[in-house]
């Protein structure tokens, strides 16, 4: 870890790292960092000094040299070894140790934009004009305004990383997604009452797809993420099913922990109680799935999606929303009837701060206009 204490803005500080010094400063709208090499004595900290002041005077006199190759130590001869493809495909296999494969196939699509873009090019030749002109390019390549700031910001982390692992010594994409704006975008508006009971009761009532009925009631009654109510075994129920424990979640067959890698334990309704208890007649294993698919296993929330829910919204002439807007519908009705957006969002496992920015229209207490007419 990097030990240093916060310098003047344009100032070079001088830190450990990894029990070596080296320098960081940001110039010209960049972040760098400089190994010494040397470890941390007084007498190198006197040699990591000297270097810190000509880095200074340099950029003071308009002498900077954007390369670093004026201040490196002479046995300095990794950053000139990697391209940048190669760069962030070793970014992608850090990543993959801590993030879904959902999250991994959109840093592979990034990954694919840079080996078009950059082809052969080293990370060393990667400024902040080249950066743009990447950013520029994105947009035409018929990706959203909020996709392309996405993968601007996930070339910035992986020069954040590359920085700590010495790969580079600037990071060009420091400021670029601030500089990307993202026009608003509209909450999915979330199913009336009424046709959340039919949407329900059409479950139950098709020859075909009745099997996946509590599993949408459900959804629809606690407003848990679809991977958490298909990941959900009989062990996190109470003996009386009146509380239930989110702990786990199932993507692509995938088991892991809640996207918010956070538990919650939900009291349940009555209702839900009861279907639970039903389900539970049949005694089965504790460690069985609740809401298992009709021929075995966990739900494929795809297959779920592009088979039953589009059939039967469409039988009961409902516009179609994704599955996913279960969750957007028990929190807008429940923001909606009043209840506390703490209270929800501990029920939802929801950040607060992300609850009001994303459910602020549906809050009672949000302003009214006035009648003046």
């Amino acid at each position: 870890m990097a030990t240093t204490n916060r310098s003047a803005k344009g100032t070079v500080s001088v830190e450990v790292f990894q029990e070596r010094l080296r320098l960081r400063w940001r110039h010209g709208g960049e972040r760098y960092t400089l190994s010494i090499g040397l470890p941390d004595s007084k007498v190198n900290r006197t040699v990591a000094q000297q270097k810190a002041s000509q880095i200074q005077l340099d950029v003071i006199s308009g002498n900077f040299d954007s390369t670093l190759k004026k201040y490196k130590p002479r046995t300095s001869t990794q950053i000139a070894q990697i391209g940048v493809a190669t760069l962030f495909g070793k970014f992608c296999e850090y990543k993959a140790k801590s993030v879904s494969d959902k999250t991994m196939e959109k840093y592979r699509a990034t990954l694919g934009y840079i080996t078009r873009f950059f082809e052969s090019d080293w990370v060393s030749e990667v400024d902040v004009s080249k950066a743009e002109k990447f950013a520029d390019w994105l947009s035409t390549q018929d990706l959203s305004s909020g996709q392309r700031k996405r993968r601007i910001e996930e070339l910035r982390a992986c020069w954040n990383w590359a920085l700590t692992q010495e790969f580079t010594e600037k990071n060009p994409w420091i400021e670029l997604p601030g500089r990307l704006k993202v026009p608003p975008k509209q909450m999915p508006k979330p199913f009336s009452r009424e046709e959340v009971h039919a949407i329900i009761q059409g479950f139950r009532a098709d020859r075909y797809y009745y099997r996946y009925a509590d599993y949408v009631e459900f959804l629809f009654g606690t407003g848990c993420r679809t991977g958490e109510a298909i990941g959900l075994r009989w062990r996190h129920i109470s003996d009386d099913c009146s509380t239930v424990w989110i702990g786990e979640s199932i993507s692509r067959g995938v088991h892991r922990a809640t996207k918010t890698n956070k538990a919650r334990t939900i009291t349940l309704t009555s209702r839900l109680q009861t279907m639970l208890a039903i389900r539970r007649q049949d005694n089965p294993a504790v460690d069985s799935l609740v809401f298992p698919a009709p021929k075995g296993g966990a739900i494929d929330d795809h297959n779920f999606r592009n088979r039953a829910w589009k059939k039967v919204l469409t039988k009961l002439d409902i516009d179609y929303r994704k599955p996913y807007n279960t969750r957007h519908t028990l929190i807008s009705h429940a923001l909606a009837q009043g209840m506390n957006p703490v209270e929800v969002a501990q029920l939802t496992g929801h950040d607060v701060q992300t609850l009001y920015e994303n459910y602020a229209g549906s809050v009672n207490s949000r302003p009214r206009l006035p009648e003046i007419a």
